[in-house]
């Protein structure tokens, strides 16, 4: 975790730190975009005049050998296999997907498993623990909390249409993968302006700032290698000042309003048998779970365990856990 510079902030003061907010107009605001609308993104509308990428464009990113037309960066084609020699051969189910209403499991949560802030990172996470969500799925126990979001929703599609078979081929695979170092934390008063676009925070270039207020903007360090579904290519998370120290104390000793999270998901939060890592993971997603699981619609065969520990957090209470969560070594 890091701290911006004296520097860093006073360009950002200079480039409108002083404005106020602007409140981003939502369509509808029912749900859980109304409460953590940082977290359940529902994308802003297309900006005026935009150009649309050539689908014909030859695209490579760093470190990679592969080139390719951006137009095979398509759902249907399976992922973008950029760095073939990181991660284990990919099962059918993840490059390619399944039967009826499986599409290829990479390329939401790429090829090693690393996912993204709309939705899971599923390297490193326990075998039992992924094949318990995708039975949760299947039962009708594990919903969206924002139907209107995309990816949650299109995994719950997923979810219902997977077999046995395939939740565990795929469990196998992200299972036997070590998650890494993903998200940088910065601690600060304000905040590169950012829009609602691909179900993420995109920065505006030459945007200026705004207070970060009580949320966390998580934004990819590169937006271009992002959006050509890079697995190489991680996320900052920006937190309020001092939101780190304060999820600390809620984790390892509950605080005023939960319990101490080390109890199950041990002592660096990396997980303990079939119970899930929570350090270094991407806390949009997290703090969609914690959400989730206090309105009830995450609730399957694991989660009244999580009752007395997310009962009577507040949004604030959300914001500090997954700062601190996300500031930690994998």
């Amino acid at each position: 975790m890091r701290q911006l510079s004296s520097a860093w902030m006073a360009g950002l003061a200079a480039g409108g730190l002083a404005a106020a907010v602007e409140v981003r107009a939502q369509q509808d605001t029912e749900g859980a975009n109304a409460v953590l609308p940082w977290a359940y993104v529902l994308n802003d509308p297309a900006a005026a005049g935009a150009d649309a990428p050539d689908p014909a464009e030859v695209v490579t990113v760093p470190g990679s050998s592969v080139s390719m037309p951006r137009s095979a960066i398509n759902i249907n084609d399976g992922p973008p296999d950029w760095h073939p020699d990181a991660h284990p051969p990919m099962p059918e189910v993840v490059a390619r997907g399944g039967g009826e209403g499986v599409v290829a499991c990479g390329y939401c949560h790429l090829p090693n498993g690393q996912g993204k802030p709309e939705n899971a990172g599923l390297a490193g996470q326990p075998y039992e623990y992924i094949v318990q969500q995708m039975t949760d799925w299947r039962n009708g126990l594990r919903r969206p909390g924002e139907p209107r979001m995309g990816p949650p929703a299109f995994m719950e599609r997923i979810g219902l249409a997977a077999t046995d078979e395939e939740a565990r081929i795929a469990a196998e695979y992200f299972s036997s993968i070590d998650f890494k170092p993903w998200v940088d934390v910065v601690e600060t008063d304000a905040v590169p302006k950012t829009r609602f676009a691909g179900w993420i925070h995109e920065v505006v270039e030459g945007g200026g700032a705004e207070p970060i207020g009580t949320r966390v903007v998580e934004t990819p360090r590169d937006l271009k290698r992002t959006k050509l579904r890079d697995d190489a290519s991680g996320f900052i998370a920006y937190v309020p000042s001092g939101a780190v120290g304060r999820g600390r104390r809620i984790v390892l000793t509950g605080g005023a309003n939960s319990v101490a999270c080390t109890v199950c998901h041990g002592p660096d939060l990396r997980g303990i048998g079939p119970v899930p890592a929570l350090a270094g993971r991407s806390p949009s997603y997290m703090a969609r779970q914690l959400y989730d699981l206090q309105t009830g619609v995450r609730n399957g065969a694991w989660s009244d365990l999580m009752d007395a520990a997310v009962k009577n957090l507040t949004p604030e209470d959300i914001v500090d856990i997954v700062a601190y969560t996300a500031s930690l070594e994998p």
